[in-house]
């Protein structure tokens, strides 16, 4: 893959006069992300934006901040730099890897989620909200002025999340990262740290332990292992209302690729990506689990 134009040059913005080897990481389906390696060593990731996303309810200045503070709580990458206008964020390169689906899986690694997630929601407050409801909200006007929407047949699920909002009540907000996919965690041999804080913003934080737990398909056992390592004593009501936010994240997800179907450039089916994620959320909705939660 190229080199986005205008990485050189912002390179030599950043550095100037230094040699440097630029490397496209894959995986992105939103931005493209640089690894640059200097002469001295040193390694460092460049946050290239990718077009229009505002429309995603992206705000890079908040992400700089959200990275920052997740930084500051040993969680997140180190911020280096914050490229303007372009919007571009430095960050030190974290050497590790991405774990594998089964080690977040397993009890260990659900153990760590947990006390992660404990951590980044007990942090410094970010300049972000969200709030799933209103995203999908957004979502559906931004794809309609674009001549775009979602597919036909799924207008009853509207009501249901406006159920599940009902049910949910008022949350106090803290700080989340609200985009929990396996490729956002890496593993530095110490500690299991979390990237690409661009949707992060202060919210709801059983968002956050539904989109692991629904990224990551866990089943009813482990659903209950995350809420033990996340909490010293669960809530009566945790169980049912992980079992609705499950719903919530699938739904924004599933309205998330429905604007970039109208939006992106970069090669990504998004109108499959977003038809997997009605396909789960539906399942979801008719799951006895799920009925019995938002009937409680």
């Amino acid at each position: 893959m190229s080199v986005p134009e205008g990485v050189e040059a912002a390179v030599e913005r950043l550095w100037p006069g230094r040699e440097a080897r630029l490397e496209v990481l894959g995986g992105g389906i939103t931005n493209h992300n640089v690894r640059i390696d200097l002469d001295d060593g040193s390694a460092f990731v460049l946050r290239v934006a990718g077009r229009d996303t505002e429309l995603l309810g992206i705000d890079r200045r908040a992400e700089h901040e959200a990275t920052r503070a997740a930084a500051a709580v040993g969680v997140g990458p180190e911020v280096v730099d914050f490229l303007e206008p372009e919007g571009w964020l430095v960050t030190r390169f974290i050497e590790g890897s991405v774990p594998p689906l089964e080690r977040l899986r397993s009890p260990e690694g659900l153990a760590e989620i947990g006390r992660t997630l404990r951590v980044v929601h007990a942090g410094p407050p970010v300049p972000a909200t969200f709030d799933a409801f209103r995203v999908v909200e957004a979502y559906r006007a931004t794809a309609a002025e674009r001549g775009g929407g979602p597919p036909a047949g799924v207008e009853w699920l509207w009501e249901v999340a406006g159920r599940v909002r009902t049910r949910r009540g008022r949350v106090t907000p803290c700080p989340c990262h609200n985009d929990l996919l396996t490729s956002n965690f890496i593993d530095d041999g110490r500690n299991l740290r979390i990237v690409d804080w661009e949707y992060a913003g202060m919210g709801d934080p059983f968002f956050d332990l539904a989109n692991f737990a629904v990224n990551h398909e866990l089943g009813a056992e482990a659903r209950t292992a995350l809420l033990g390592a996340y909490f010293h004593d669960i809530p009566e009501d945790a169980a049912a209302t992980l079992e609705l936010m499950r719903f919530m994240s699938d739904f924004r997800e599933a309205m998330w690729g429905v604007v970039q179907a109208t939006i992106s450039q970069l090669d990504f089916d998004y109108d499959g990506y977003a038809a997997e994620h009605f396909e789960r959320l539906t399942r979801t909705a008719n799951e006895a689990a799920f009925r019995e939660a938002l009937a409680e």
